[in-house]
């Protein structure tokens, strides 16, 4: 968050410096997160629960382990490894599934006249 203060008057700087405080107060009066995740830990455990069992796996923040916007109404499957269809014919270590963007070595290949089928893995 980038706030331009050269743009702000004396009345909108006082009004950010008055938010700033109470939010610094807010903070601080904040147990450290140590302490917090130690408790709750120690809670779970008492009750026969784990903290994964409770949150849920992720160890990432809430936002981080919620579905992408937009898939709440639908959920997503993922379609999983598939084998490679087409091979580099100079370096059999690049190989395309055929899924998503075409590789560049692949698409050099067929910008200088070759078919896609020529790359295909028997």
């Amino acid at each position: 968050m980038a706030i331009d203060l050269n743009t702000l008057s004396a009345k909108e700087l006082e009004s950010l410096i008055s938010k700033a405080k109470k939010r610094k107060t807010t903070l601080n009066k904040r147990k450290p997160l140590v302490q917090v995740r130690k408790k709750l830990t120690q809670q779970a455990k008492a009750e026969g629960y784990t903290i994964a069992e409770l949150f849920g796996t992720g160890t990432g923040t809430a936002a981080a382990t919620r579905a992408p916007r937009g898939t709440a109404k639908k959920a997503r499957k993922s379609l999983g490894k598939v084998a490679p269809k087409y091979r580099d014919p100079s370096n059999p270590d690049n190989t395309w599934t055929g899924r998503g963007k075409q590789p560049r070595w692949l698409a050099a290949y067929t910008g200088n006249g070759r078919n896609l089928e020529d790359f295909l893995i028997k």
